[in-house]
């Protein structure tokens, strides 16, 4: 049974930083492509990063490019995600989740092809 637990959401103040991390257990494929995504309030969930399973192909949504990063420790079958220059917009709830399979060409960020989510971490920014 796969399992995905985020950790390190908070409050932080408009310009500041957070590093989420996502924990994953019972993830038996060969490949597999990690995401996150988040919902704000009154919005519907969108993508906001991925990486593949060697670490060589990461997306991100316009919104967040520059100022975020996602990386993963393959061994540990972890993910996280480093977010400087926070704003009030990046409020919401970030999930991590898992997509089976490899990288393909385009962004991997269609959340329907996600099959594994972890119950998220609450990210609050205050102007």
């Amino acid at each position: 049974q796969v399992q995905l637990v985020e950790s390190g959401g908070g409050l932080v103040q408009a310009g500041g930083s957070l590093r989420l991390s996502c924990t994953s257990s019972g993830l038996t494929f060969i490949n597999y492509v990690m995401g996150w995504f988040r919902r704000a309030p009154g919005k519907e969930r969108e993508f906001v990063a991925a990486i593949a399973g060697s670490g060589g192909n990461t997306a991100y949504a316009d919104s967040v490019s520059g100022r975020f990063a996602i990386t993963r420790d393959s061994a540990k079958k972890m993910v996280y995600l480093q977010m400087n220059s926070l704003k009030p917009d990046d409020t919401a709830v970030y999930y991590c989740a898992v997509r089976p399979g490899g990288w393909y060409g385009g962004p991997n960020d269609r959340d329907q092809e996600y099959n594994y989510w972890g119950q998220g971490t609450q990210v609050t920014v205050s102007s």
